[in-house]
């Protein structure tokens, strides 16, 4: 497919790799021009010095980029350029509200609109491993997910637009319960006295066991915070959650508690640490 890709950073940089590896015609285009020019000088890719000259006859239009507002710039400047039936994928963990705003924009046009934020991190991105949830036409996906099994493990269509970014929610809110429960849990480990490391090979084979143990466990209890997804990355994200819950209604007392514990770690200066530091707070 001949592909336009907005976004190389730590995430989409690697995502756009594995579509050129899987034999697409990739165009990538960054706001900052020398990241896109090594991208594409180090995989094989286009460099593309505009969002209009990476869409300009793509197939297929993907961005990763870093907010709501960041999305509409960038979709209103690609789709004059792109071709009626083209679809754009949309990587970027924003509202659900810009997701639907962005899907009737694109209906205008002739284009399909897929939001699709994903799970897995710096790390399932850099080894094509990424969980996608989506939502919009599901004829659409189909025609998307070829090129998208390049770095991803799976894709989930769950409904209509908005649906993507709404699971997205759901698993962030999921995440600061575990990440909360697994700091506190070493917090109590270390003033009882235990050695972490066998609490840890004690419980992680039981009902406790999560992938936020099995990768966090030990690199938290040595006070190691610096493994891929931001305290500012999920603030960002569980600020969503709450706006969202404010307009639903959904009561969600220990998310809006740990978003105020993650606000402690970047007072901290924790703005960069993985979202296991919240251990960082407790002592010992």
């Amino acid at each position: 497919m001949k592909i336009g890709f907005a976004g190389l950073g730590v995430m989409g940089g690697p995502m756009a790799r594995h579509l050129v590896a899987a034999g697409h015609d990739v165009a990538g285009y960054n706001r900052s021009p020398d990241k896109a020019r090594v991208w594409a000088d180090a995989h094989g890719g286009r460099f593309a010095a505009t969002v209009a000259e990476a869409a300009t006859d793509a197939d297929l239009f993907i961005l990763c980029v870093g907010k709501d507002e960041d999305v509409r710039e960038v979709v209103t400047v690609a789709l004059p350029a792109l071709k009626a039936g083209a679809v754009i994928v949309d990587h970027t963990t924003t509202s659900a509200r810009i997701a639907r705003e962005m899907d009737a924009l694109c209906g205008t046009a002739g284009v399909a609109f897929i939001d699709a934020p994903v799970s897995g991190g710096q790390a399932g991105a850099e080894n094509g491993q990424l969980s996608v949830m989506a939502g919009g036409d599901a004829a659409a996906l189909e025609t998307a997910h070829p090129a998208v099994m390049a770095y991803a493990k799976a894709i989930q269509h769950i409904g209509p637009s908005g649906s993507g970014q709404l699971t997205k929610m759901v698993n962030q809110i999921a995440i600061a319960g575990v990440v909360q429960g697994l700091a506190e849990a070493v917090h109590f480990a270390r003033a009882a006295g235990l050695d972490t490391d066998a609490a840890y090979d004690a419980i992680s084979k039981g009902a406790a066991q999560s992938w936020q143990m099995d990768n966090r466990w030990k690199t938290a209890a040595a006070g190691q915070f610096g493994f891929g997804f931001a305290v500012d990355w999920m603030r960002k994200d569980l600020g969503l959650v709450l706006d969202e819950a404010r307009d639903n209604g959904a009561v969600l007392s220990m998310t809006a508690l740990v978003d105020q514990f993650y606000a402690e770690i970047q007072a901290m200066g924790g703005n960069r640490w993985d979202t296991s530091s919240l251990k960082a707070r407790l002592k010992p």
